[in-house]
């Protein structure tokens, strides 16, 4: 017989990282090193939910998967000809970007989620205070103040790592956004939005988030050095969740540390 982890394991190995009841727990999660789950990527859902339990909330970045930027000019306009071929961003049904895992898509389509409407950084979330936590999320600088990051470090949140490498944490994309260094590389670009009468495009502002977000980053796995000399401060639990590699840290102490990073090596 294979022997399979069960939601009771996954909550006892949170729990020993560190999750806490009535935590809100931002969580990236690479479903393939977390071991042989009896249901799944829903197994540790629902191993996340009874953690942090009625007064917690767990949130995912799920971007969307959107292929259509290929077709984009220099100016960041999509082609007369495709415009009525791209569905819009529906926060409901676009599905989370498939490089992030399945993770994201699974907890999107989890009943009782929610998901904000800025559709390259869009979050999903269940639990307390959801609906708050993904409202107005603005459409531009989506990454910035009023985002779901920004009310995470706000609700005194944790971002908690499952098997992910360190240059996925989200969050440091908010530290981005905060960090006063020169040169930021902006990004504007069409965006479809599925609505009542049809797609509506609109232009979009950020800063780019593919790369580094200045030119003098570049060539520097800058979020892995980030988190890593976060935890050598000594702040930050690891542990494992399953057989997952894993780490959990506030997420305001991670902004700050993040921030002040960036600036002091930023210039």
């Amino acid at each position: 017989m294979p022997k399979f982890l069960s939601c009771t394991d996954l909550v006892a190995d949170l729990s020993e990282i560190g999750v806490r009841p009535g935590d809100f727990v931002m969580v990236h999660a690479a479903m393939s090193t977390v071991g042989n789950l009896i249901n799944g990527p829903d197994t540790l859902i629902e191993a996340l939910m009874k953690t942090v339990g009625a007064t917690g909330c767990v949130v995912a970045y799920t971007d969307w998967d959107a292929r259509y930027e290929e077709l984009m000019d220099g100016a960041g306009r999509v082609p007369d000809a495709w415009r009525d071929r791209v569905a819009g961003f529906d926060p409901m049904r676009s599905r989370a970007v498939r490089d992030h895992g399945v993770f994201a898509e699974f907890l999107r389509t989890t009943p009782g989620a929610l998901r904000s409407a800025n559709p390259g950084a869009s979050m999903a979330a269940i639990g307390a205070r959801a609906e708050w936590l993904v409202a107005d999320h603005p459409l531009d600088y989506g990454y910035g103040p009023g985002s779901p990051l920004a009310k995470l470090v706000e609700v005194g949140g944790k971002v908690l790592m499952v098997g992910a490498p360190r240059d996925t944490m989200t969050l440091i994309h908010h530290a981005e956004y905060l960090a006063d260094i020169p040169h930021k590389r902006i990004k504007r670009w069409e965006v479809p939005f599925a609505g009542p009468e049809g797609t509506v495009w609109r232009m979009s502002e950020e800063f780019d988030t593919s790369d580094a977000v200045a030119p003098q980053l570049d060539g520097i796995d800058y979020f892995t050095a980030i988190v890593t000399s976060h935890l050598d401060t000594g702040r930050g639990r690891q542990g494992r969740i399953g057989t997952a590699e894993s780490l959990l840290v506030d997420a305001r102490e991670m902004l700050e540390h993040a921030v002040a990073w960036l600036e002091r090596n930023g210039r």
